[in-house]
């Protein structure tokens, strides 16, 4: 399957993938917080343009599941979805950890800022063997874990870190996708959101 079309909506960034024949044409833009429902579409009709790429001519479509904004994962994932239903194609689910990781050549830390203090990590082999578990941490324990890897992170961190290219990491992270790795999408998230815990908490309050 040589023709795909992949997006990130997860962070602050936008990025559109749209592979033909092997060759791809990426679509990014940095700054793109709050308005990924405005500019997915649009990004995603110029990257297959630019591609020569039909969308009906896709062997499957990505999307990156997570985690970060809990808006932005919902409207990546529900656009891949519609495609996927509409043509009847297969999915493949990237996490935006692997995103970050998959820029680094080494043994590393991939690092997401995840609010209020806190990150999520990922520990891979060079390999992108998976030797610590995705988890929520706070600045203490990054920092601890700066101390002893490299960290790799798209967007900026309290901490040394190399700055990944989420366009190329994507690339990489579909490029070594295997059969198994497709399936039905769903979000990863590593903590509530926050309309969920302030729920909650008002449910305890009585």
């Amino acid at each position: 399957m040589k023709n795909y079309l992949a997006i990130d909506t997860s962070g602050e960034y936008l990025t559109v993938l749209a592979c033909r024949a092997g060759e791809v044409t990426a679509r990014f833009e940095q700054n793109c917080a709050m308005r990924h429902s405005e500019r997915l579409m649009a990004a995603v009709d110029e990257a297959l343009s630019c591609a020569r790429l039909p969308l009906r001519d896709c062997d499957f479509f990505c999307a990156v599941t997570g985690p970060g904004s809990f808006t932005g994962i919902r409207i990546g994932i529900s656009a891949v979805k519609g495609f996927c239903a509409a043509l009847g194609r297969p999915a493949l689910g990237i996490t935006s950890l692997a995103v970050a990781a998959y820029n680094a050549e080494e043994k590393a830390v991939a690092a997401i800022p995840a609010g209020r203090g806190f990150y999520y990590v990922c520990g891979y082999e060079a390999d992108k063997r998976v030797f610590l578990p995705a988890a929520r941490i706070d600045e203490a324990a990054l920092r601890a874990l700066a101390t002893r890897l490299p960290v790799y992170s798209c967007s900026p961190l309290p901490v040394p870190y190399a700055l990944a290219d989420p366009a190329e990491g994507l690339r990489r992270a579909v490029a070594a996708a295997g059969e198994e790795d497709f399936g039905p999408l769903s979000a990863f998230y590593l903590k509530k959101s926050q309309a969920e815990e302030e729920r909650e908490a008002r449910e305890a309050k009585g």
